[in-house]
């Protein structure tokens, strides 16, 4: 069963302050964590002291567990039960990167939202720089990132192809070289709430909310501890969701092979026709093999892409929740979001 605690029960742990449910948050930052128990007590002091020196106390940290195996979750525990403006947030199991912000989102009350992994490979120092950006006038400030330290030659080489493909295709402007870090206002939170999709994408939805966005140029570090969490076979499934959730290319693609084929097709026949009445015809497999290779080849892929099509559907139509939630702590200070006891989405 599904639990809501705040802190402890006992009383307000060390560096908190009364409870004050009239505290008005002008920032929620919201952090997905997998298996982070090396990282999050760095991380979390960067982030204070960042959060504190751009907004005073008026903040929310969001902590997402993403159904880590080591002991990420006991240390967000503790950091609501002894530090001030700390939610943690449980997940039944591990629902990937893209699910763990969203199910953070969903509870944010800040008038600014923040989006940031756990890693340190994003810089909370930026955070100050960031909302003077968006005091400008803009709805979204997103990190680019210039260089990527500690990343390997094929990562980079793929995430780049990945991003200028995506950026050719897709129906709307997504910037490349850009992750999921950024400052997004209130307005872009709840339409981005607002979203239904199962396989989400949220760089590319964020850029299909439109509004006024801008950019932030920075040196992504390396990460302070372990090993990335992104996989090749993760990147992969991110990749196939940002092509087919933004664009119908893939599928006019198969259009394309479809017709290629049968003009191809058809210039065999006239080819095999006219060698019949001059007395051409030389029978032999290479012919025969290319021909099959070739449409072999073309209706696989094809399937493939209107498969990749159907999944997104099938996915979709079966109406599960995007994530579960099995406890959520907050520091004593802060008071409960008002949906705690909507424990998924």
């Amino acid at each position: 069963m599904s639990s809501v605690t705040s802190g402890r029960s006992g009383g307000p742990g060390k560096g908190a302050v009364p409870r004050d449910k009239s505290r008005h948050l002008r920032l929620s930052v919201v952090a997905p964590c997998y298996n982070e128990q090396d990282t999050l007590p760095v991380f979390m002091d960067r982030l204070q002291a960042a959060c504190e020196a751009a907004v005073g106390r008026a903040y929310e940290l969001i902590l997402v567990n993403d159904g880590s195996r080591d002991d990420t979750w006991k240390i967000i525990q503790a950091f609501a039960a002894s530090r001030s403006g700390v939610v943690g947030i449980n997940l039944a199991r591990n629902h990937g990167h893209q699910l763990a912000v969203s199910a953070g989102l969903k509870l944010t009350r800040g008038d600014w939202v923040l989006v940031i992994d756990a890693d340190l490979q994003d810089p909370p120092e930026l955070l100050a720089q960031m909302l003077r950006t968006a005091a400008e006038g803009f709805d979204v400030v997103y990190g680019r990132r210039r260089t990527r330290a500690s990343e390997s030659r094929f990562k980079l080489a793929t995430a780049s192809l990945f991003y200028r493909l995506l950026g050719s295709v897709s129906d709307v402007d997504i910037p490349q070289d850009v992750g999921d870090f950024r400052l997004v206002s209130r307005r872009i939170a709840d339409r981005l709430n607002a979203m239904p999709e199962q396989d989400r994408f949220i760089r590319g939805m964020v850029a299909w909310l439109g509004g006024r966005q801008t950019e932030i140029l920075y040196d992504r570090d390396a990460r302070y501890a372990g090993e990335t969490k992104y996989t090749l076979s993760k990147m992969l499934r991110l990749a196939v969701a940002g092509l087919t959730g933004f664009s119908t290319a893939p599928l006019n693609l198969a259009v394309v092979l479809a017709l290629a084929g049968t003009l191809i097709g058809v210039a065999i026949f006239l080819y095999a026709f006219v060698g019949y009445f001059f007395g051409r015809a030389a029978p032999g497999w290479t012919s025969l093999a290319l021909i099959s290779v070739f449409f072999g080849v073309g209706q696989l892929g094809c399937l493939a892409i209107v498969g990749a099509y159907l999944g997104r559907v099938y996915m979709q139509v079966k109406g599960r929740p995007l994530y579960l939630i099995d406890e959520i702590v907050a520091s004593p200070d802060l008071a409960a979001p008002a949906d705690l006891t909507n424990t998924s989405a």
